[in-house]
């Protein structure tokens, strides 16, 4: 990300990356109504050094970068298992938690005239507590006994490991219609002209959202199970 320079504004940076929103709110940096400001500006204002402060969004930046560079379709199982849990399972999990503060204030502040951010709230907390419970139970239980298979397949192994297959997959079709209705209610993640930058940033945010989810959810039905599927 070394195309975002100290003469970007800070509602253009959080744009392009949504992710460095988190480290303005934790640096007291307004992106909202006062985002129209260069970042060189807005640290200056908060007294902080401003190639400090840019070093830090593009250190986001490319991060997000790196991770969309790789193809793990070719990994070896192993390899696949630890991407998708440090890429996907570590994501949400920062994540999820850091979103919610966000969509409760955009509930709380334009639920009234916008009545179906109510609903949004109300899926993201479906997805926030069944994605979790998913991918521990995965962490936990279905990628040992993936990798025990495939390392060493019996007739009581495969017994054993098809139906934690199976519900895995019924419930990324859950989640998927789940996300299926969020796009819906969102007009395709495309806020009101009106909208103010928190209401901007949360669409961004469940939009890039959406996007991992459907690539991790790839990865693991069309990649990992398959090969699962072929082995059994």
């Amino acid at each position: 990300m070394s195309t975002i320079t100290l003469g970007h504004h800070v509602s253009d940076i959080v744009t392009a990356i949504p992710q460095s929103a988190d480290l303005f709110r934790s640096l007291q940096i307004d992106y909202c109504c006062g985002g129209k400001i260069p970042l060189q500006e807005a640290a200056v204002q908060r007294g902080l050094e401003p190639e400090e402060v840019l070093a830090r969004v593009r250190q986001i930046g490319d991060k997000q970068e790196y991770r969309q560079q790789l193809e793990p379709s070719s990994f070896g199982e192993k390899t696949l298992i630890a991407y998708i849990q440090e890429k996907y399972h570590a994501g949400l999990r920062e994540e999820l938690p850091l979103l919610a503060p966000y969509i409760t204030k955009v509930a709380r502040v334009h639920g009234e005239h916008h009545p179906h951010l109510l609903r949004v709230q109300e899926i993201f907390k479906l997805l926030r507590a069944e994605l979790i419970d998913h991918t521990d139970d995965e962490d936990e239980n279905v990628f040992p006994l993936i990798l025990d298979y495939m390392q060493e397949p019996t007739p009581a192994k495969k017994e054993h490991l098809k139906p934690h297959v199976t519900e895995l997959e019924n419930e990324h079709d859950n989640a998927g219609r789940l996300l299926h209705e969020l796009r819906e209610i969102t007009d395709n993640f495309t806020p009101p002209a009106e909208a103010c930058g928190t209401y901007r940033l949360v669409y961004a945010r469940l939009e890039q959202f959406e996007k991992e989810t459907f690539e991790h959810v790839h990865l693991e039905n069309n990649v990992l199970f398959d090969r699962v599927r072929a082995a059994i």
